[in-house]
């Protein structure tokens, strides 16, 4: 990932309610922020597994700043 893609896709977790970030199971709160992402930036067919690996792996992380707000 680019490291304005990722900015873009934190500023997202940032700026979407905590009880959004809450309500999904893992798989469909990584499928969400994905294709949130998609509509703020649009993603090369080559770059979407990596974002999406990407994802998959901060899902723990992104709860827990949830969680903190």
């Amino acid at each position: 990932m680019t490291p304005c893609l990722l900015h873009k896709f934190w500023a997202l977790v940032e700026n979407t309610q905590s009880s959004v970030l809450l309500n999904f199971d893992d798989a469909r709160l990584e499928q969400w922020l994905i294709n949130q992402l998609r509509d703020i930036q649009n993603l090369s067919p080559h770059e979407v597994e990596p974002v999406s690996q990407y994802v998959h792996t901060r899902i723990p992380l992104i709860r827990e700043m949830a969680y903190e707000r």
